[in-house]
C-alpha cells in the first residue's frame, strides 16, 4: 500500500515556467520529480494553484485563498499520509500589507485545520512538512510582476524562515527552508527555474524518507 503525499501550494507547486508563462512538464516540476524519486511506495498529489494565498482573499481573484479549498482538498484525497505545505509568497503582494509574521500565522491557521480536519475525517493526523517559500529576487523591479510585488516583498521574504520555523515548532511540524535549495529565476525574480525544481524535489525526498 502506498503512502499519499499531498503537495499544497501556489504557482511554484503548480510548476509555472517564467520563460513561457506556461507549466513545466511533469518530469521537470518538483512534484513530478518527487514522484520519480520516491517511487511506487508513494503517490504524490499535485495541488498547486497560481496566485494561491494562505488564508487571505485577493480582491481581484477571491477564489485563490488556500483556506477555502483546503478542507475539500483533504477530504477528496483522504487518507492523506503526508502534507507538504508551501504557501506565503502571494501574501507578500502590496494589496495585503502583511508582515512576514502575519503571513506565517496564516500558514499556522492552515496547519491547525489540517491537523483538526484529518483527525476528524480520516482518524489520524498526517505528517506535515511546513516549507518557508523561496526568497524573491533582487531583480524584482524589472519583473513583469512588479507592482503587485514591490521591493519590500524582497525583505519580507527573507524573514520567512525564522517565522515559519516558529510555527513548525509550535505545532509539531517538520520544517524545510526552500531558499536553502532553490532561488527564483532572474526572468521574473519570483518563479523557480528547472534546476530549482530539481533541487527542491531532492530535498523533499530526503525529508520524507527520514
Amino acid at each position: 500500500m502506498y503512502k499519499s503525499v499531498l503537495c499544497y501550494g501556489d504557482s511554484n507547486t503548480y510548476g509555472y515556467n517564467p520563460a513561457t508563462d506556461l507549466r513545466y512538464p511533469a518530469d521537470v516540476r518538483w512534484t513530478g520529480r518527487l514522484q520519480m524519486l520516491l517511487g511506487d511506495e508513494y503517490r504524490v498529489i499535485e495541488e498547486g494553484c497560481n496566485g494561491r494565498t494562505t488564508i487571505f482573499d485577493d480582491p481581484v481573484e477571491g477564489w485563490k485563498s488556500g483556506l477555502d479549498y483546503l478542507k475539500p482538498c483533504l477530504n477528496s484525497h483522504k487518507p492523506v499520509d503526508i502534507v507538504i505545505l508551501m504557501l506565503g509568497t502571494n501574501d507578500l503582494k502590496e494589496v495585503f500589507h502583511l508582515t512576514a509574521e502575519e503571513i506565517a500565522e496564516g500558514a499556522a491557521t492552515l496547519v491547525r485545520i489540517i491537523r483538526e480536519f484529518t483527525e476528524e475525517k480520516q482518524g489520524f493526523i498526517p505528517r506535515i512538512l511546513l516549507v518557508a517559500p523561496t526568497e524573491l529576487g533582487e531583480g524584482l523591479p524589472g519583473s513583469p510582476f512588479y507592482g503587485s510585488f514591490t521591493e519590500s516583498a524582497i525583505t519580507r521574504s527573507r524573514e520567512f524562515p525564522a517565522c515559519y520555523r516558529k510555527v513548525a515548532e509550535k505545532y509539531g511540524c517538520e520544517f524545510l527552508n526552500a531558499a536553502d535549495y532553490a532561488q527564483p529565476s532572474t526572468l521574473d525574480s519570483l518563479h523557480l527555474t528547472a534546476e530549482g525544481h530539481i533541487a527542491l524535489a531532492e530535498a523533499f525526498a530526503v525529508a520524507i524518507r527520514k
